[in-house]
């Protein structure tokens, strides 16, 4: 079987070179020279057969051979919003795992009990183009910069928004059944390209920081329109909450 081999290329169908990084392993590493034949996609929905026009030490230039609309494979726009864990390799983990089960947008949250503060997104949006490329991924998912929990819940957005949380004295409904139940509705009563237009299809999730939002910050939310859920019976780390939330998320809206 022919190896089949993607490269990262933000807006390749008017672009004639690699990026500077894809250059660089698809030289150094794989050799490909003039005549090669390579796989591009752009991240917003599009493949590109290609082929090597020209390849130097530091350059590869390509011509496009074919264009390759995608179809998406969820419906909606599933946004995760979570308080980085002050182990950064966690998040990362978490990221590289959702991307390749499939979501839109990664966001951070500076919460009450935040332990840190300081979030290399470059480094994330790094590992995300990964794994988008491991995984076949006609879209990559936008990585936002760190913003306080109070500035986010009070930024309009489209479709439904949830937070998750751990405290009893909130009442709580099960994320997967509630996200369940509204799709099943908007299958009901709109079509797919009129769902997808109208943002009924969105998901906002948040997934709090260890030791969870503060209950000051659950109650805010909800007062500012989030649906108070949980995702279920057991305890669950920061990193594998996000990663629950997505893949419940991408299940519900999967096409």
């Amino acid at each position: 079987m022919k190896e089949v081999r993607y490269f990262y290329v933000p807006d390749a169908a008017n672009q004639v070179e690699l990026p500077i990084e894809e250059a660089t392993h698809a030289l150094r590493v794989l050799r490909l020279k003039g005549g090669d034949e390579i796989f591009l996609m752009d991240g917003e929905g599009s493949f590109y057969r290609a082929e090597v026009t020209a390849a130097s030490s530091k350059r590869c230039l390509y011509e496009i051979k074919e264009n390759m609309p995608q179809k998406r494979a969820w419906k909606g726009h599933i946004h995760l919003a979570i308080a980085p864990t002050k182990m950064m390799e966690r998040i990362e983990w978490m990221a590289e795992k959702a991307t390749e089960i499939g979501f839109d947008e990664l966001s951070f949250l500076n919460c009450q009990f935040s332990e840190r503060k300081v979030v290399k997104t470059p480094r994330i949006d790094k590992i995300v183009i990964s794994a988008v490329k491991q995984s076949h991924k006609a879209w990559k998912p936008v990585v936002k910069e760190l913003e306080s929990f109070k500035e986010f819940i009070q930024t309009p957005r489209p479709g439904r928004k949830f937070i998750c949380h751990c405290y009893e004295e909130v009442e709580k409904k099960d994320f997967f059944t509630e996200i369940n139940s509204c799709s099943m509705d908007s299958d009901a009563s709109q079509d797919s390209s009129a769902s997808q237009e109208s943002g009924a299809d969105d998901i906002t999730v948040l997934v709090g920081p260890e030791g969870d939002f503060s209950i000051d910050e659950v109650r805010l939310a909800v007062e500012n329109g989030y649906e108070s859920v949980s995702l279920g019976t057991s305890r669950l780390r920061t990193e594998t909450a996000g990663l629950v939330a997505v893949h419940m998320a991408h299940i519900a809206r999967r096409i």
